[in-house]
């Protein structure tokens, strides 16, 4: 390899680690920059979607997370009376596909299963306790501040490292969008919602006008998230009373389950202005933000990776220019705005739908398209990210 310094890496979370692994299948020596003390426990995202598998297969992760993991075979739209608007089965896109369904498993499982893969590897290199403050492109190679003044030498910087990206600070590279009004409150819980539901999907999307919410399976837990509206105080949404009122509205005359996890965070629609500056690169949730509804936030990251770390190798290896390293910043951020930010604003009006109009409209679709295995199926690849990585792979 021309180069001979490692493309460092900030962030050991899934899209980092992700991108580490996709290097290092291309020969190309990485260092992972943690901020942590070690791999984060934490469980935020767990959806993963049929095409992200198959590269995760590709980079032998796949069989213990689906080990790991749960299967979810269906997706349900539902009203707050339980009726079902519609059901899909990821079953059609078995001709797409190796894994045609959701894998339900906590992001945390993932970068744990890397991480065990990655250690061993002689050109794999990671530093805990090292949050990268700032960034420095030097033209024919790039440095890592870390906040206490150590200084890291590389061929290239990939940021990332979340949403309040260092990287991208550093790079000067605006994070365009806005932020949501409400706050999601997600609480978890042990006790079963399918011994009350009949015939409940572990992924289920409640439509309501005045609180929509949806029900989504992981191993052990069932996961529930709201909406908060902005006027209500953080420690009041914290509380166990406003978490019991929360989970009445789901089956009347039902609150006591036991809450296991819960998180309140506020919601954003970004999408940094550029996804290359330099030798400064951005992936992930530091190159782009969106509401949960769909998954498609931390799949997206994923798919960022792995298209950058085919490209970057390219380049590294002196097989291409460093222009390749455009392409990916069209391609990925062409796709962030065209569908993944467009498809989960849509997907939170569609639940929130407030006229009576609205609402029938958003059940006719659904039902339409249910019904019909072609529109079924087209339905499918656009909710699994087929269709993104299609449209990336056309833009040139």
């Amino acid at each position: 390899m021309p180069e001979t310094k490692p493309v460092l890496i900030a962030g050991a979370g899934p899209v980092g680690l992700v991108a580490a692994a996709a290097l290092l299948r291309e020969g190309v020596p990485v260092e992972v920059l943690e901020a942590g003390p070690g791999i984060s426990q934490e469980m935020r995202a767990s959806t993963f979607h049929a095409p992200t598998l198959d590269m995760l297969d590709d980079l032998g992760a796949a069989p213990e997370m689906i080990r790991q993991g749960l299967i979810g075979p269906r997706v349900q739209y539902r009203t707050r009376d339980h009726a079902l608007i519609a059901e899909f089965d990821f079953g059609l896109l078995a001709d797409v596909t190796r894994h045609p369904y959701r894998l339900q498993c906590e992001q945390f499982k993932l970068t744990r299963i890397l991480h065990g893969l990655l250690r061993e590897q002689p050109c794999f290199a990671i530093r805990f306790d090292a949050p990268v403050a700032d960034a420095h492109d030097h033209g024919d190679g790039v440095e890592a501040v870390l906040e206490d003044g150590t200084r890291i030498a590389g061929s290239w910087l990939i940021g990332a490292d979340g949403a309040r990206s260092a990287v991208r600070k550093a790079a000067g590279i605006a994070f365009e969008g806005f932020t949501w009004p409400e706050r999601f409150l997600v609480l978890s819980t042990d006790f079963d919602f399918a011994t009350l539901i009949p015939g409940l999907a572990d992924v289920s999307y409640y439509a309501d006008p005045e609180e929509w919410f949806f029900l989504l399976r992981v191993p052990g837990l069932w996961r529930a998230m709201f909406p908060v509206r902005a006027e209500v105080a953080d420690d009041e949404v914290m509380t166990e009373a406003f978490g019991r009122a929360r989970f009445a509205r789901i089956v009347a005359g039902r609150d006591d389950y036991p809450v296991r996890h819960r998180t309140l965070y506020r919601v954003h629609q970004r999408v940094a202005e550029t996804f290359r500056r330099g030798r400064l690169l951005l992936a992930g949730d530091a190159a782009h933000i969106n509401n949960p509804l769909g998954g498609m936030g931390l799949n997206g990251g994923i798919h960022d990776a792995v298209n950058l770390a085919e490209k970057l190798a390219r380049v590294i290896r002196g097989e291409a220019e460093d222009t390749l390293l455009d392409l990916y910043d069209r391609q990925r951020r062409g796709v962030t705005v065209e569908h993944v930010q467009r498809q989960t604003i849509m997907n939170k009006k569609n639940l929130e739908a407030a006229t009576p109009e609205d609402q029938a409209d958003f059940r006719r679709r659904m039902a339409e398209a249910a019904g019909d295995p072609a529109r079924a199926h087209a339905h499918l690849l656009g909710m699994s990210m087929i269709s993104s990585l299609r449209r990336a792979a056309e833009i040139t």
